[in-house]
This record gives C-alpha cells, structure tokens and sequence, in this order.
C-alpha cells in the first residue's frame, strides 16, 4: 500500500523519494564562538573545558584549561570573572559559576599532584623573561611547552609579583599560589631570585639570551600631593600590602584612613582591619557607581565593617587627625570641591592613588619607547627593539591577574614565531554564539550553586581564606548548567526529529546533513539546544 505523500518513504529505497530539490535553504553545522570564551582575557577555552567538568572528568578539564592558564587555583580566586558577565545563562537564570569551577579544578590538581610535561623538543634558543609576576611567569610556562631555555629574574625574594605582594592572603592563601609556582618551575623554568635587572640591552646585544621579555608589575605607587604636617603619618597602600606579605607589617594603629577607591585602597582597608584597626575609612571623591573598584570588593569591605566616605577628599592630615571636604560631581560627572570640611581621627593615612611601573631596566633602549609610563608595543607585544617584548603591566592594559595572564601566552606565542622566523598563526574569528539561537526550553531550572563563605567575628580578624571552594559534588552540577552556546555537544535532537531522516550520525559522535532528503523544513535548527545549526540559502 502505498505511503502518504507528506510521510517520506524509507530512506534509500528510490532516487524518486528524495526531496532536496524543494529547498531554498539547508540546515548546517556551525562552530560558534561562545561569549565565556570570546570575554576570557587569558584566553582559555571556557566551554570546553565545563564540557570535559560536566562528565566528572576533571584531570581531562584540568589539562584543557592550562592549556592556556597555568593558574586556574589563582584564577579561580582572583578573577573578576568577565567570561561570567557575558555568560549567555545570565539571560535565562544565572550565570553559570565558571570561576568556582575553575578553581575547584585548580584545587584539585594541587591536590593530586596533576603535572605538564614539556614534549617538545629543545630548540636551544634562551629566553630572559624580567619580573616573576603573573605576566611573567604564564610566558615561562608557555616557552617552556614551546622548547624554550627560560629564565626569569626579579628583584624579590619570592616569586609571584603582585599575586603575593598586592593580593592579600584572605583572597589567595600563599600555599596556592606556591603550588601553582612549584609546578611550573619543575617544568625546568629557571627563577633567579633577589636579582635585579639594570639593564635589558645587554641582555640581548650580547647575545646572552635570543629574546627578552619585559614583564615587571606595577608595584610602586603613585606619588600625590596631600597637605600635611610634619607628625602626620602617611603611608603607601602598596608597600603596606607588600610590607604585610612580607611578614613585616606596619603599625596603622586604631584608626586608619585609605585614600583611593581602587580594589587596592579596598584591600589596604580590609587589611588595616585585619592587622587591629578598629576603624577602616575609604575616603573616595566619587560615588560608588562611579568607583573603579569591583562591586564584590566593596560589598566584602563593607560586610567586615569597613566605612566608606563616598565624595570626599583630603584637604589636610595631620598627626591623630584629617581634614575632609566634601565633594560634589559637576555635569562631567567630575568631582569639585564644595567647601564643606569634617575633622576625622586618623592614627595613619594610606594612600592608594594608583601604581606604575619601574622602567629603569629600558632607559637608553634603542627604538623603545616609553609614553604616559608605559612601554609602546606593536600587535605582537614587541617593542621597537627586534627580539625586546613587554606586556601586563608594563604596558598599556587592564592591570589585573587574567589580563596579565593573557598577555604571557601571548607574548610567548610571539616570542617563539620570531625565535622561529615565522609568522604566529592567527586563527580567523568564529562568529558569535548568540542566546537568540538557542532553543532554552530544553534546560532545566538549575539554581547556580554558591560559594560559601568564612563568617563571623574571625573573618575580619584573621588572614584566612574569606571565600571557600565548592565540593566534587557542586562542581559537577556548576559545570553541568553550562548550554553549550553555539556548539554541538551530541545530544541527539536533530537526529531524533528531523522527519526526512536526512540527518546521519557519525561513528565519532558527531552529525552529517543527507541533502538529498533534507527539505529545508528548518526543524532541526528550531530544536537545537545550543544554536549550532543555522540555516543558509541553498547554493546554487
């Protein structure tokens, strides 16, 4: 008997029964770039690692996500976490927890001992990598996978940059950060310690190493101008925080005053709390929307009972005692003085007005150049001086972690192009995943999982760990709201409602479109969770 016309026949069984020819578009397989991955300054390939998580196979995710990161336990605690603010699930419930995943699974590996063989074989070039912060230290991991002889030198006695002297141990406890250090140094990275660098062109012009990066943090803070007497005592937010890292810290006394409003005035407040200050004042001459620090910071600084004097500024500080006028914003959205003064106690004024960097090491540099503090590099973080690069905070960027992260891949990626006298390849953008083309009926109501927290009067009187990790258990379920966006991950549902049968699964997983029977109905797209089939017009 025969078949209804609408029902198609059983694939194969006449070339009469196909119905491609009725198309004006036909469905297709798409990679898409998701937002996590597009928005990640480090550059890590967000989903796919949280799609290795999803299964319980944390090892395989690990080792995905320090392909690009060797720092996911630092990561995980000190990233602002921008691949989370462009996280398509946002628009759904919330963000999927990428950065409380990262970390267990960084945490994990310190626990199990998870290590990176280098197998790539030695290239005999050497490179000089300056400053073992953040930046530096990514690029000696990454030359090293490369096949590169690395050495780093900073003038500390400790490596880690501004990850041990510029983020307190409550955000990141020093045994982490070693263990992240320690894995990287048994790659056979060489650290030459309480080394100071005066110079960079001998380096090179030598020919003691093939490539020098320059990749010194931003740890001096900027100098500015507040009236004083001479029994004031005025302190620097940065050397605070080193001091205190250092095991060397200050005596701020009862009641401290920070200037500034950066996470590094907020951090010199929590800390202040932390070494006995029974007050903690951020004096700030903006408001809170227009302060530059994160909001997490200062709902934690506000939470330990740090006070925030929004629209201030410092007319005078002497000794017990400041002097502060309150501040208005004019049209601009700058702030002005408004003639209004308030006395505050004060035992000590912490400055945290910004930072640079020292650059001393590349004065009389031939073609470099130095603008507004900065060193100037071209696309490919190179310097005017063949074979001199520089990145984080040396040049002009975001000075956080990731972004500083970031840049060390990538200048390794350059620095070993140039060692090779080849072009670094540059692989075309994927267009974005857009939540507009995911289908998200198919995910379920999955409440994002939280951090707990350290609470109590112990919070604020001790350097532990404020924010804790989660467990295997909510990890897995973290990393199992992930969508996907933009990419197949094998579900099965174009397979399952395509009526021409015309899609085939493939024996590796993946999918294939048999356009001899597909119409171009466009079901498939409409029922892909992720988005990762779009339809285009028929060629032809």
């Amino acid at each position: 008997m025969d078949k209804p016309f609408a029902i198609s026949l059983d694939v194969g069984s006449s070339l009469a029964n196909r119905t491609g020819a009725w198309r004006v578009e036909r469905p297709v397989y798409r990679d898409f770039l998701p937002p996590c991955n597009k928005a990640c300054p480090a550059g890590e390939n967000v989903q796919r690692w949280l799609y290795d998580a999803e299964d319980g196979h944390y090892e395989r995710a690990w080792r995905t996500l320090v392909a690009d990161n060797p720092f996911p336990a630092v990561m995980g605690r000190v990233c602002y976490h921008p691949c989370q603010t462009a996280c398509n699930r946002g628009q759904l419930d919330e963000a999927v927890g990428i950065n409380a995943v990262e970390r267990f699974l960084g945490d994990e590996a310190l626990r199990q001992g998870w290590t990176v063989p280098v197998t790539a074989a030695p290239t005999g070039r050497r490179v000089l990598v300056v400053g073992a912060g953040p930046t530096g230290l990514s690029a000696a991991y990454h030359l090293r996978l490369l096949g590169h002889d690395v050495t780093v030198r900073d003038a500390a006695d400790r490596p880690g940059g501004m990850m041990r002297y510029g983020i307190p141990a409550y955000r990141l406890p020093r045994e982490v950060l070693d263990g992240e250090i320690a894995r990287i140094v048994a790659m056979g990275v060489r650290l030459e310690l309480g080394t100071r660098v005066g110079s960079v062109e001998p380096e090179l012009a030598e020919g003691r190493f093939d490539a020098v990066l320059v990749a010194v943090g931003a740890q001096l803070g900027k100098r500015a101008y507040v009236p004083a007497g001479e029994a004031a005592r005025i302190l620097d937010a940065v050397q605070v925080l080193h001091d205190v890292a250092d095991a060397d810290a200050p005596r701020l006394g009862r009641r401290v005053v920070v200037y500034g409003g950066g996470n590094t005035a907020l951090d010199a407040a929590r800390t202040a709390r932390r070494l006995g200050a029974e007050e903690a004042i951020v004096v700030y001459r903006r408001t809170r929307d227009r302060m530059p620090a994160h909001d997490s910071e200062v709902t934690e600084a506000l939470e330990e009972g740090v006070q925030m004097r929004w629209l201030s500024t410092i007319s005078h500080a002497d000794a017990g005692r400041i002097t502060i006028e309150k501040m208005e914003l004019d049209e601009t959205g700058f702030p002005r003085g408004t003639g209004e003064l308030e006395d505050l106690d004060a035992d000590s004024v912490v400055l945290a007005l910004g930072q640079e960097s020292d650059l001393s090491l590349v004065e009389g540099v031939p073609g470099l150049v130095v603008a507004d503090g900065v060193v100037q590099v071209d696309e490919h973080l190179m310097t005017g001086r063949p074979g001199l690069f520089a990145g984080g905070d040396a040049v002009p960027s975001e000075r956080t972690v990731t972004v500083g992260v970031g840049h060390g891949k990538r200048a390794a990626r350059h620095i070993d192009a140039y060692l090779r006298g080849i072009a670094a390849p540059d692989a075309p953008p994927a267009p974005d995943a857009e939540f507009g083309a995911l289908n998200t009926w198919y995910y379920a109501d999955a409440p994002h999982q939280v951090r707990p927290r350290l609470e109590g009067p112990r919070r604020a009187g001790t350097f532990d760990e404020v924010v804790q990790g989660l467990t295997a258990e909510t990890a897995l379920f973290e990393a199992r709201r992930c969508m996907s966006c933009g990419n197949c991950f094998g579900c099965d549902n174009c397979f399952g409602v395509c009526p021409d049968n015309a899609i085939k699964k493939l024996p590796d997983g993946t999918y294939a479109v048999d356009y001899d029977y597909c119409k171009g109905c466009g079901l498939c797209v409409e029922e892909c969770p992720c988005g990762a089939i779009e339809m285009v017009p028929e060629e032809g």
